[in-house]
């Protein structure tokens, strides 16, 4: 999405990238996700960014496509063109990019609101007295302050239409499958894909999540199950000496006297919950 126009209404061309983390396999047949702790090389898409812009410049001044006016007129020639551009070239160019901080749908909400606006909307018009436009404009310099510029009238009309766009001129392009001939047959495919994903994630997600709680529910010695006879406070878990035989906690035995395997165990150091292996007889504790 190209926006032309700051909050002063200046020239300030950029570009706005949506990109999916994700794409469709060559065979469209699955999904490929991005990496969740990273998505590109920041530093290596501002240099390819330069390069691509760039050589299309080149290319249009080849195809006598560009059109030099006042202080420009200049670059018509070959050899002055080629000397602007190779100053171009030798700064480095800024992509800026990182994690929304609303996530994907706040993003897609700004942006949203760009799609068809104006370089001004009316609710930031202020005044109009003595020859001059007065406006509201956001100083993102210093703390997105609010301030309020006058200008002389033709000054703002000349701002306002440095961002109107050629007849013709497109300000929103989309590519890969949601390009302009892809969407009614790709769409529904990437939404099927992503679904069927998202559905295997979640089940394996359960079955690891049941495979731990199992592991973690397991006698180490007898393999019996374990479950919770009993929580300790943080009161309980404090070193203290031995109880009394009276009202101590005690373990039950088997009526055959048999040793049970989980008498052996060591008393886990700082435990939060009281297990009691199911094969055995209950625990009680005070």
């Amino acid at each position: 999405m190209l926006h032309t126009w700051n909050q002063r209404l200046q020239h300030h061309p950029h570009v706005h990238c949506v990109i999916a983390a994700g794409g469709l396999a060559p065979d469209h047949a699955s999904w490929i996700s991005s990496r969740r702790t990273f998505f590109l090389p920041v530093e290596v898409l501002g240099r390819v960014f330069r390069g691509k812009f760039l050589a299309g410049l080149k290319a249009a001044f080849r195809e006598g496509k560009l059109e030099f006016h006042g202080h420009l007129a200049s670059l018509s020639e070959p050899c002055r063109f080629t000397a602007w551009l190779r100053v171009l070239f030798r700064h480095d160019w800024v992509v800026y990019s990182k994690q929304p901080f609303g996530g994907p749908e706040h993003a897609l909400r700004y942006l949203g609101a760009y799609t068809h606006r104006v370089g001004i909307s009316n609710s930031r018009l202020v005044s109009f007295a003595d020859g001059k436009v007065s406006f509201r404009w956001r100083d993102s310099a210093h703390g997105t302050r609010k301030c309020v510029m006058s200008l002389p009238a033709d000054e703002f009309l000349r701002r306002f239409l440095l961002h109107l766009v050629p007849r013709g001129f497109v300000r929103i392009r989309n590519f890969a499958f949601l390009a302009n001939r892809q969407p009614a047959k790709l769409l529904p495919l990437c939404f099927r894909l992503l679904g069927s994903s998202a559905d295997h994630a979640r089940a394996e997600n359960i079955t690891d999540e049941a495979k731990l709680t199992a592991m973690l529910l397991k006698c180490s010695l007898c393999s019996g199950t374990m479950r919770i006879v009993g929580r300790l406070s943080s009161v309980q878990l404090l070193p203290r000496s031995p109880p009394q035989q009276e009202g101590a906690a005690a373990c039950s035995l088997n009526s055959s006297l048999e040793p049970n395997p989980c008498d052996s165990m060591p008393a886990p150091s700082a435990p939060q919950v009281a297990l009691a292996c199911s094969e055995s007889a209950s625990t009680f504790l005070d």
